[in-house]
């Protein structure tokens, strides 16, 4: 237990009314009888250390990938460390690594096309051919970390360049978590991210930059069943670009890049022949510059959007992209993957939730309210996290609401039983103006709170017991459909559809998904 599920089970256990005398006395109780044996502090030990022990390998992992990943794209060459790693002991783990790589493809089948290891697939790697090499395997881990720490020694001004760059695309996640579901922080925390190193970085360049996400549409002939919907841009182009739609017969490299799944860059539009100009009203005479076009991709290495640059309104002669901005680029569409998809699975967790309570109502009329909402974080670490109201408190069909009231605790003073149950991730029964609630946190995969359910059961303290275990299956379901959606959105391999409906890929699919679980727990039970 931390230090809020112990305060929260304390308090759970002693009740509300009761008075300080016994209270004191119960302190006094469980400083004298509480003691722990030598076996449990040496297993808390055991535990402690090991805990210690994996996140610093965890760390040096990380900075070791940071240390390769110079220009901050998000990935590393797999046939590049691959190579380097083939050099270890002078060649004589060879095999070794070869069982490694073979593992690690197995693991995430994207890998042998991609060939790209992210952060995560990248410690894999490592830790599988640490295994497979001959002695102690954390020894033999650190003797690897050490030699690949010695193959790349970036120069000052490279560590800074990367530390700069890294420090932008971390705006983007903080945007993406502190943005109450919107978009819109998002979009201006990639567009600020790539103004400013090319401000730093790129010579000054004066950008255009535009976001188009693929939407899958029946079109006419010709124009195929997917278009490319432009849903920001930066503002001098708004007017030509916000809001359009490219189909496949039109000009353009854009399809390429996406069926490709890589970078297209024409460094001279003028003598390309082949791109699309939202602009009309620049002369042809002055279309002249640099174009790039990236792929987005998403879990599984979807391409779900592109993410479109080009120096069109430059006016210096050093318009070409090159090769460590392109990199850079590609960096920053993995961060605004990253800011999109939990974005989107917030959305998830929001239908998810009112699936569950659209089952849950007819069967447990003894409650009277459900209200829901989603922990979002403070803009910054001197801001505390807020709860954003998401599902309201009747039993309508819509459950989400449009704007939604942000709850801050020190102006709610009598819903603070909401934030200690996010504190403590833990369930808190409480008796507010005559009324019972029970909070109940709705995890993400770390055990911490994401979401919490407000169940309001009026005047009554306990549910009858038919309807608190429906109430208790509703919760159990939700949990583990929460779990599942969020290992999606961070799964490298493709995810596992049991029921023909889940193929639907929009936020039905969450509703589902609650159900699919709800039908395989019958099926173990019946």
């Amino acid at each position: 237990l931390n230090l809020p599920q112990f305060v929260q089970l304390m308090e759970t256990f002693v009740g509300e009314n009761i008075s300080l005398l016994i209270l004191k006395r119960f302190i006094a109780f469980i400083k004298e009888e509480y003691k722990q044996t030598e076996e449990e502090k040496k297993e808390q030990l055991e535990k402690v250390q090991l805990s210690c022990h994996l996140a610093r390998r965890k760390l040096l992992l990380e900075e070791l990938f940071e240390k390769w990943d110079s220009n901050a794209s998000g990935f590393l060459d797999l046939g590049e460390v691959d190579a380097v790693l083939n050099t270890f002991k002078e060649g004589i783990e060879k095999e070794a690594v070869r069982k490694a790589k073979s593992s690690l493809c197995s693991r995430f089948p994207q890998l042998s096309r991609v060939g790209k290891l992210s952060p995560r697939a990248f410690q894999a790697f490592l830790e599988l051919v640490a295994a497979e090499l001959s002695g102690e395997e954390d020894e033999a881990g650190g003797d690897l970390v050490e030699f690949l720490t010695t193959r790349v020694e970036p120069s000052p001004a490279e560590h800074l360049q990367s530390s700069s760059r890294r420090e932008w695309l971390r705006r983007i996640q903080e945007a993406a978590e502190s943005s109450g579901r919107s978009m819109e922080p998002v979009y201006k925390a990639v567009f600020r991210a790539l103004s400013q190193d090319a401000e730093a970085h790129g010579g000054n360049k004066k950008l255009s930059a535009y976001i188009a996400l693929l939407e899958a549409k029946q079109l006419s002939e010709g124009q195929g069943q997917t278009q490319l919907h432009y849903v920001a841009c930066t503002s001098e182009d708004a007017p030509y670009v916000l809001n359009q739609m490219l189909y496949r017969d039109m000009k353009g490299v854009s399809f390429a890049a996406v069926e490709e799944g890589k970078p297209i860059h024409v460094p001279r539009v003028q003598l390309h022949g082949n791109i699309h100009f939202w602009n009309y009203d620049r002369p042809e005479e002055e279309r002249k510059g640099s174009f790039l076009v990236l792929p987005v991709h998403g879990p599984c290495w979807r391409v779900f959007g592109i993410l479109g640059l080009d120096t069109l309104r430059a006016q210096c002669e050093n318009t070409v992209f090159v090769p460590h901005e392109i990199s850079f680029y590609q960096g920053v569409c993995h961060a605004f993957s990253k800011a999109f998809h939990h974005i989107c699975t917030l959305e998830n967790v929001i239908q998810l939730s009112a699936t569950a309570l659209d089952w849950l109502y007819p069967r447990a009329p003894g409650i009277h309210t459900v209200t829901g909402y989603l922990v979002q974080l403070g803009k910054d670490k001197t801001q505390d996290y807020a709860l954003h109201k998401v599902i309201p408190a009747d039993n309508t069909e819509q459950k989400e609401i449009p704007t939604s009231p942000v709850l801050l605790r020190k102006e709610n003073i009598l819903r603070d039983y909401l934030f200690e149950c996010t504190d403590s991730s833990e369930v808190v029964c409480t008796r507010v103006c005559g009324e019972h609630h029970m909070a109940v946190p709705l995890r993400d995969l770390a055990g911490q709170a994401l979401g919490i359910l407000d169940i309001n059961t009026r005047h009554h303290q306990k549910l009858p017991p038919h309807e608190h275990r429906e109430l208790q299956k509703m919760l159990k379901m939700l949990q583990a459909a929460c779990s599942e959606t969020l290992k999606m959105a961070l799964e490298e391999t493709e995810p596992t559809y049991v029921l023909e409906a889940e193929h639907v890929a929009n936020l039905r699919h969450a509703g589902i998904l609650f159900h699919r679980f709800m039908l395989q727990d019958l099926r173990e039970h019946v």
